[in-house]
């Protein structure tokens, strides 16, 4: 920090805060202007980035409780002095008028670290050693606090637990067991970040997160699409020939009833609304694919009947506009 910044930054103003400020609320006030100012959350915006920088250096003095003091002293006693390289204005007679000496006599050659000595006899330090107005780490190196690091943690879930939810134990890297709420219809690969629930912050910021990678265990019945349930279900060839009305499962356990029209091909697939998978989102449906099951051994009886269906059923060739479209 030049020796002109010492007295024209007010970093008490810069993060709106009174010089009695208490350390926590110095902290959540800096917090707050750090999410909103973050060049994460600006792209590309200077103005941005700039009062990000600011308010960094603000927090990285007045958090310091020894370099908080130092700060006002120097204020206190530099309140109203310019330092200037022309001559014009005030000059650091000034300020050590305010230490008992002559003030308007002195020659301007003094080094800011003169200044400082002041107050660090004893103590071995000085503006140039990087105590007083130097970034602690965080945030790409502009100062602040640190956020502690994050921890990884895995697990899988049975297919009905990621549809519906639940609230699961898991054990943390410490060996203590935690909570973590699944929410209703999480996806396989997803992850769910627990804020604050990880390793401690090396400097006083905000704690790291867990975050929770998500396995799910495929289902013998049911598949997921989105927040629609797939379900495949077998058809007998009278069935779909004739038209009936069939039950089908749900994930919940009970089934429901679907009416199959006469003529129904296999792979139609019929609708239940809402029985699909229930998120924040929406609410999904349950697609019940109908597949023509053909029988694997008919009796004698069966077979005549079906060589005789087959003399009487029209003679139309099913793959006729397969064919045609192949030839294109």
């Amino acid at each position: 920090m030049a020796s002109q910044d010492w007295f024209d930054k007010d970093f008490y103003k810069t993060l709106g805060v009174s010089k009695d400020v208490t350390d926590a609320d110095l902290k959540k006030t800096y917090r707050k202007l750090a999410r909103k100012y973050h060049p994460d959350s600006n792209q590309g915006d200077e103005k941005a980035e700039a009062k990000f920088k600011e308010i960094s250096e603000a927090y990285s003095v007045l958090s310091d409780a020894e370099q908080r003091k130092e700060y006002d002293e120097i204020r206190a006693m530099g309140s109203g002095a310019r330092f200037t390289a022309n001559g014009s204005g005030a000059g650091f007679e000034d300020v050590f008028s305010r230490f008992g000496q002559q003030g308007r006599g002195q020659q301007q050659s003094a080094d800011f670290e003169d200044i400082f000595a002041m107050f660090n006899q004893g103590q071995g330090g000085s503006f140039g050693s990087g105590r007083f107005g130097q970034p602690s780490g965080g945030f790409r190196g502009f100062g602040g606090p640190q956020k502690g690091a994050d921890v990884t943690a895995r697990t899988t879930l049975d297919f009905a637990t990621a549809v519906q939810g639940e609230t699961i134990t898991l054990q943390g890297e410490d060996g203590k067991p935690f909570k973590v709420k699944i929410p209703a219809g999480v996806a396989d690969g997803q992850k769910i970040r627990l804020r604050g629930r990880g390793r401690p912050s090396p400097d006083g910021g905000d704690s790291g997160d867990i975050v929770v990678q998500i396995a799910v265990r495929p289902h013998p019945v049911f598949t997921r699409e989105g927040l629609n349930l797939r379900v495949v279900v077998p058809v007998t060839f009278t069935e779909a020939a004739l038209g009936a009305t069939i039950e089908v499962p749900t994930l919940g356990g009970d089934t429901v009833k679907l009416r199959v029209a006469p003529g129904t091909p296999s792979g139609r697939v019929l609708r239940v609304k809402g029985r699909g998978v229930t998120t924040a989102k929406g609410t999904g449906d349950l697609l019940a694919e109908l597949q023509v099951a053909v029988p694997s051994h008919l009796d004698d009886e069966a077979r005549e009947a079906l060589e005789k269906f087959q003399a009487l059923e029209p003679s139309e060739n099913p793959r006729a506009d397969l064919m045609a479209k192949a030839r294109r």
